[in-house]
């Protein structure tokens, strides 16, 4: 069953002016006025000027008066829409094949089989909301199995996301007002002064009085909203997309002919792809059913190609995810994201040896929705510092951990506290308890001293680790430390901690 995923931007207007202009201070309240002839209004507010009692629709002289030092900025529907079309395009490149704008402050994705990708679903939603909020932007995120019912819901929650559980959208919005139903403005009113309030209370009611007064509209957005009917997501795409298509006299399903003619798009793909000196990151297959409804893969690839072989396999390695249904009438293939390519002469074993790529494996394990990624050192003494990950195929990072000690072949996820015997100040361990189990220590090495880091938290600027490696009698060795010099309390807790294994 389809998850579409919609995206509301509440603020997008104020949004766009404070990352336009960076020196408007955080606290300035901003209204945008749009104007019609001699009159002008409030047609977005941020959320200062919302607690200052700013309302869209007010006039703009009542709202000047209402709040002293409001910043007031002329709207601009043009920008608006170029930013967020600047937005859907980056969320196309990061989410999902079929992302779509949903005027006028709005983003819609079909999400199907790319929440595991990301966690699940609450933690795509999650995800999403803060990568928006790191890029300035307020967002409110809903997900439910259909645009109508995803559109409404993230508009109606006060909270950044929402997820409605599979099969119950009547009961997440029949207590919806029913100008989330997508209706003209004219028609939510005459349908307000009618009686009618809820989504519910409108789909409750004979459609053959309201369809006879307004038209087939209102009975088309309730067969959308409730899943009747498809509403398929055209997605965006930009004007340099390469892309190419098949369409078919005759609905294919059978998955050898499925498998032929994306081995044939891909074909024509790289065609493409050589001409312009690109390789492909991230492609996406795009299958069109003759019911109206999509379906979307997504291939990504560690680094820049145009291979024919390896595209097609990654591709005939997810096409039995394909539901065919009562036919496929249109096959698409599209570069979501390029980089250029050069030719490259490959290795001569005359002269040295071919270099091993272990990009395909790395792009296997990768498209079936595992992180691969690489660890690498950071200039800190600090031990969770000093270990970043990065992309598989980055280039290396010049930076080296240090010799002079030896480290454990694994660090812990988080320091974890034990019960420790020791003669302070410089004493290692006697004995250590660990995990409800107790160990006596036969030999230990230490102290090792790491100060803290003053230049990036000034809470750190008399903190003290000592560190010993200590073996017991079953010889394993941990490493451990204690948070404090010994003897003064300002210097560290003087609590025990457990921190690596040693092999």
């Amino acid at each position: 069953m389809t998850r579409v995923v919609s995206i509301y931007l509440p603020d997008l207007s104020t949004d766009r002016i404070r990352r336009a202009d960076p020196g408007i201070p955080a606290e300035q309240a901003i209204a945008v006025i749009a104007k019609s002839g001699s009159k002008r209004w409030v047609s977005a507010t941020d959320s200062a000027a919302k607690k200052a009692g700013l309302r869209v629709g007010m006039q703009a002289a009542k709202a000047q008066a209402l709040f002293q030092g409001l910043l007031m900025i002329d709207a601009d529907p043009k920008a608006d829409a170029d930013a967020l079309e600047r937005i859907t395009f980056w969320a196309l490149s990061q989410y999902s094949p079929i992302v779509a704008v949903d005027a006028p402050d709005g983003i819609v994705m079909d999400t199907d089989g790319a929440d595991h990708l990301r966690g699940g679903e609450l933690a795509m939603l999650s995800g999403i909301a803060n990568r928006f909020r790191g890029r300035g932007l307020t967002a409110r995120v809903a997900i439910a199995d259909t645009w109508g019912a995803a559109h409404a819901c993230a508009r109606a929650i006060t909270r950044e996301t929402v997820i409605v559980p599979r099969g119950e959208t009547v009961k997440a919005v029949e207590r919806l007002p029913i100008s989330l139903l997508r209706l003209p403005e004219k028609m939510v009113g005459d349908l307000r002064i009618l009686g009618f309030r809820t989504i519910g209370e409108l789909s409750a009611t004979p459609r053959a009085p309201l369809t006879l007064r307004f038209g087939p509209e209102i009975a088309r957005r309730l067969d959308q909203i409730f899943g009747r009917i498809g509403e398929p997501i055209d997605p965006i795409r930009t004007p340099d997309l390469i892309e190419v298509s098949r369409i078919f006299q005759e609905p294919i399903g059978a998955a050898e002919t499925i498998d032929k003619y994306v081995g044939r798009l891909v074909v024509e793909l790289c065609n493409q792809l050589q001409k312009k000196g690109l390789g492909v990151r991230r492609v996406d297959l795009i299958v069109h059913k003759v019911d109206n409804t999509t379906q979307a893969l997504r291939a990504g690839t560690a680094k820049a190609a145009r291979d024919v072989a390896w595209l097609t396999k990654l591709f005939r390695d997810m096409t039995e995810k394909i539901d065919p249904g009562f036919g496929i009438e249109k096959l698409t293939l599209a570069a979501i994201m390029v980089e250029p390519l050069k030719e490259a002469q490959k290795a001569s074993s005359l002269v040295e040896d071919e270099i091993t790529d272990i990009t395909p494996l790395i792009d296997i394990f990768g498209n079936r929705g595992q992180r691969v990624y690489r660890l690498a050192p950071v200039a800190s003494d600090v031990p969770e510092r000093s270990v970043q990950r990065i992309a598989p195929v980055a280039h290396d990072v010049v930076a080296a951990w240090p010799h002079h000690w030896p480290r454990p072949v694994r660090l812990l996820a988080h320091p974890e506290l034990v019960e420790v015997i020791a003669l302070m100040p410089d004493h290692p361990p006697v004995s250590v308890t660990w995990r409800g189990k107790r160990r006596k220590v036969k030999r230990a090495d230490g102290p090792e001293r790491i100060f803290g880091e003053w230049w990036q938290r000034t809470s750190e600027w008399a903190a003290v680790r000592d560190y010993f490696i200590i073996e017991d009698e079953a010889g394993e060795r941990l490493w451990v430390f204690r948070a404090g010099d010994g003897v003064d309390s300002e210097t560290g807790s003087h609590k025990w901690f457990v921190q690596g294994i040693f092999a």
